[in-house]
């Protein structure tokens, strides 16, 4: 390992390059000795090149700062982080498995009935089970009633999903977060890899045939949207890409997703309804016939935007789909299993759908709308991560650990008002990874976002997004100003 490459690298927590005894890990020697040809001057030079390309290219996303939207790019870091093939199959495993019991309990939260005509007790199984009490099924903020009918009988309503998982300081690899309803960082991950093409070729090169192209995920993806049309769809599916413009957040993400499926990028305003009952895209000039919605677009957005017959988005989508001439990925609705309540659930829907013990561990959480939660972790939030039920204010984060005596006793006091509205967590310090810093390597809390489809058969997407923290605390690596890194799967 270059002195001058690593000089003052140290860390508190587990680094996934470099161990406590300062050596070089197993699955970054290669990379290390690469990087170390690159040397200090050449990554520098690199991370230049990357900032200057990414902004001419437009690799950003907005916000909303103060009533105004902010495009603020999304800086790249220059060194890749490797994740070798033992690693990602074990991970394959674990979020697939994951996948299949969210839909399974998507599926049985939205059941249209009970499980016979007639039958007056519409409980979800997991609830009729004693599983799952009802309130965190039938009365969860994230659940949409109206959504029952936007699917058409036995779809999987999460086509698409991400985990996002973080390896802790025990080596383990432990899931943060399960994204259900519109899971973005496939086109970012597929930008990050044409980046380093151009800015750090002979690094790729020196891996060559071993490294998984990102690319190869877009074909899977077209699958997997397809298997979203509805049986009665005749022919090949026709899929588009459905917006809701400039003023989404990953506007430019929408973007590359629809050049890379050769799909039709569309907003509301856009689509019309047909005779047969389905609906029509104006493209062109023209007006094409969609198949399967590839909705990258806020569930409480789409009664708000009309569509150009003048009729709200969610009306006609769920009209259309009634016809059984449309599918939508993905399906309305799926906040009930992706917020923060939802995210406590997991282990006991693996084990109640699935029969199967749950191969990737999730943080212990405590839903504080249980008064025996409330009561267990009361005195105990200095300690502890917590966050907002989305449906009642947002996702916002504490962390315990980091709050003053007086903002602990503030955060107590809210909670106590309505501890619905909370759920607690262990915090999770996930491990660092080399970044560059201000010309010199320091480590950086990173997690990993892995995607997972349903159809034609469970599987994960031969792609990845590395995030990695701005600073070097160990809170939320999704804060503002969090960059990326070309995540390197490894054959």
């Amino acid at each position: 390992m270059s002195e001058e490459l690593f000089a003052g690298y140290s860390t508190s927590r587990t680094d996934e390059a470099v161990g406590p005894d300062g050596r070089v890990r197993p699955g970054w020697v290669e990379l290390a000795g690469a990087l170390e040809a690159v040397g200090v001057a050449g990554l520098a030079a690199a991370a230049d090149d990357l900032a200057a390309r990414r902004r001419e290219r437009g690799i950003a996303e907005s916000v909303w700062v103060d009533g105004r939207q902010e495009l603020r790019p999304v800086p790249m870091d220059p060194v890749p982080r490797p994740v070798d093939a033992g690693t990602w199959a074990a991970l394959s495993r674990g979020v697939t498995q994951r996948h299949r019991a969210l839909n399974a309990f998507l599926a049985d939260a939205y059941r249209p009935a009970g499980r016979r005509r007639g039958d007056t007790d519409r409980a979800a199984e997991i609830v009729r089970a004693g599983v799952l009490p009802e309130w965190a099924v039938a009365h969860a903020p994230g659940r949409d009633p109206a959504a029952i009918a936007a699917a058409w009988p036995g779809q999987p309503r999460a086509a698409l999903a991400a985990s996002d998982v973080v390896r802790t300081a025990d080596g383990r690899w432990v899931v943060a977060r399960d994204v259900l309803q519109g899971p973005s960082g496939i086109g970012y991950a597929l930008t990050d890899r044409e980046s380093a093409r151009a800015v750090t070729p002979a690094l790729l090169a020196r891996f060559g045939r071993r490294l998984v192209d990102p690319a190869e995920a877009v074909p899977l993806l077209r699958a997997a949207l397809a298997a979203a049309a509805p049986p009665a769809c005749p022919g090949a599916p026709r899929i588009a890409v459905l917006t809701q413009g400039e003023s989404d957040g990953a506007w430019f993400e929408h973007q590359v997703l629809a050049e890379a499926l050769r799909a039709p990028l569309v907003r509301a305003a856009d689509l019309w309804p047909r005779r047969d009952g389905g609906v029509e895209a104006a493209v062109d000039g023209g007006r094409l016939p969609v198949d399967v919605l590839y909705r990258r677009f806020d569930d409480a957005l789409l009664g708000v935007f009309p569509t150009g017959a003048g009729v709200p988005l969610d009306q006609a989508l769920t009209e259309a789909v009634r016809a059984g001439r449309l599918g939508v990925a993905n399906v309305p609705g799926n906040g009930v299993a992706d917020d923060a309540a939802g995210y406590a659930w997991v282990p006991e829907m693996i084990r109640f759908y699935l029969g199967e013990e749950p191969l990737l561990p999730s943080a212990r959480t405590w839903v504080l709308a249980d008064p025996a939660a409330w009561t267990e972790v009361r005195d105990r939030l200095h300690e502890l991560d917590l966050e907002e039920v989305a449906g009642y204010g947002g996702r916002r984060v504490v962390h315990g650990p980091g709050c003053s005596a007086a903002e602990v006793t503030a955060l107590h006091a809210e909670i106590a008002a309505a501890p619905h509205r909370f759920v607690a967590r262990e915090p999770l310090a996930p491990a660092t990874v080399p970044a560059l810093v201000d010309g010199v390597l320091r480590p950086r809390s990173a997690d990993l976002r892995v995607f997972s489809v349903a159809a034609p058969t469970p599987a994960v997407l031969p792609v990845a997004l590395t995030r990695v923290a701005p600073g070097d605390d160990p809170g939320p690596v999704d804060a503002a100003g969090s960059g990326s890194k070309d995540t390197w799967l490894l054959r």
